[in-house]
C-alpha cells in the first residue's frame, strides 16, 4: 500500500511539474525608471547642456532620462521585443524621427532559421551592434554616456543575421540598416546601409568586439559615403574589479565621388571598482577629436578636439534600485562651450540619478 501512495505521489508531482512548464507564459513584461538631475556650473540659460549630448542633458531641473515599458515574447524558434519609452533621452535621440516613432524603444520579431545551429534573423528596430555603452544607465559602468557613446548609434533599424558557436564563444552578425540611427531613411537617399560585428570571448572574463557600418547619411545628389569601425574590449581583472578599453574611427567623403576623406576618432577606457556588493566606484577618461565637424560642427578653428574625465559613485540600496552620482569634465582645445554666455573651453557639471529596474 505504502509503495503505491509513494508512486502515486511521484507520478503526480512529475505531472504537476511538467504542468507549470507547459503553462509557463512566453510573454514577459519588465518595466524600467531613471530619474536624474544635473548641475551645470556653465549655467545655460535654456537648461539643456552641450549640443553633442543627448543623455542626462538638461541642467538644473528634475528630470526623466528613460521611462521604458517593455514586452517581450520568446519560444524556442520565435521571439519578439516591443518596449516604448518617454524621457529626455526619447526627446533628444529620437527628434529626427516621426511622430509617432519618437517613442519606440524597440519594435523587433526574429525567426531561428537553423534546427542544428543558433541562426537568427532579426527585423524591425534594435539596439545597436556598436558600442559597449547602451541607452539603459543601469547597465553601463558610469551614469552618463561617453562622447563616442553619445554620438555613434544608440538603436539601428533593419535586418539582422546573427549566429552564436555552439561553445557561445562567437558571435557573427551582418545587417541591412536604414542608416545612422534612424528609423526612418533620409528623404531622398535610396543608398543601402550595412554593418557587421564579431564578438569574441576567449574566457569568462574577457569579450573583444569589433563592430563596423556602411552608408551614407545625404541625399543620395549629394552622396557621401560613410565608414566607421568600433573597437573595444571587456575584461573582468578580479572578481571586483572591471577594465572597458575601446577606440572608434569613422572616415567620410569630404564631397561626392571624393577620394579625400574627413576623419574622426576617440579613444575611452573605464574602470570600475566594486568594494562591496551595495557599492560601486568607477572613473572613465576619454578623448574625442572631429576636426572636420562631420559628426560634432562647432564652427571654430580646430572643429572638435575635446578631453573628458568623470568619477562615479553607485550605492544599491537593493537589487534593482541603483543611486548614482557623477562628477564631470570637458575640456577643448576651442572654446566651444560657455560659462554665463561667455565662451569657455571647458564644461564641469554634476549628475545624480535614481533608476529602478522592475
Amino acid at each position: 500500500m505504502k509503495k503505491i501512495i509513494v508512486t502515486a505521489f511521484i507520478a503526480f508531482g512529475f505531472t504537476t511539474m511538467n504542468a507549470q512548464e507547459e503553462s509557463k507564459s512566453p510573454i514577459t513584461f519588465s518595466a524600467y525608471v531613471d530619474v536624474y538631475y544635473s548641475y551645470d556650473f556653465g549655467k545655460p540659460d535654456n537648461h539643456t547642456k552641450p549640443g553633442f549630448i543627448y543623455s542626462y542633458n538638461k541642467s538644473n531641473e528634475v528630470n526623466l532620462n528613460l521611462g521604458m515599458a517593455k514586452m517581450n515574447y520568446t519560444k524556442e524558434n520565435v521571439r519578439g521585443n516591443l518596449a516604448l519609452m518617454a524621457g529626455t533621452y526619447a526627446q533628444y535621440n529620437m527628434a529626427a524621427e516621426q511622430d509617432l516613432l519618437k517613442n519606440v524603444y524597440e519594435a523587433n520579431v526574429g525567426v531561428k532559421i537553423s534546427k542544428d545551429n543558433n541562426v537568427w534573423i532579426d527585423a524591425g528596430v534594435m539596439p545597436s551592434h556598436i558600442g559597449s555603452e547602451s541607452a539603459i544607465g543601469k547597465d553601463c559602468m558610469t551614469l552618463t554616456r561617453s562622447i563616442g557613446a553619445e554620438n555613434s548609434p544608440y538603436y539601428e533599424t533593419g535586418i539582422k543575421v546573427g549566429y552564436t558557436s555552439q561553445s557561445e564563444k562567437w558571435y557573427l552578425a551582418a545587417m541591412y540598416l536604414n542608416g545612422w540611427q534612424r528609423i526612418q531613411k533620409v528623404d531622398g537617399n535610396h543608398t543601402p546601409a550595412f554593418g557587421t560585428q564579431v564578438t569574441f570571448k576567449p574566457t569568462a572574463k574577457v569579450a573583444l568586439n569589433w563592430s563596423t557600418y556602411v552608408g551614407n547619411e545625404q541625399p543620395d545628389i549629394d552622396k557621401k559615403w560613410r565608414y566607421f569601425n568600433d573597437f573595444y574590449g571587456t575584461f573582468k581583472l578580479t572578481d571586483k574589479t572591471s577594465i572597458i578599453t575601446g577606440f572608434d574611427i569613422g572616415l567620410q567623403q569630404s564631397a561626392k565621388g571624393s577620394s579625400d576623406y574627413d576623419v574622426w576618432y576617440t579613444p575611452s577606457a573605464i574602470i570600475q571598482y566594486k568594494p562591496t556588493d551595495k557599492i560601486q566606484l568607477a572613473a572613465r577618461g576619454e578623448y574625442y577629436q572631429d576636426e572636420k565637424g562631420v559628426i560634432i560642427a562647432t564652427g571654430t578653428p580646430n572643429g572638435f578636439k575635446t578631453y573628458g574625465f568623470s568619477a562615479n559613485f553607485d550605492y544599491l540600496p537593493v537589487e534593482n534600485v541603483i543611486f548614482r552620482l557623477e562628477a564631470r569634465t570637458l575640456n577643448s582645445k576651442d572654446d566651444i562651450f560657455l560659462k554665463d554666455n561667455n565662451p569657455t573651453d571647458s564644461n564641469v557639471f554634476i549628475t545624480t540619478s535614481l533608476a529602478i529596474s522592475i
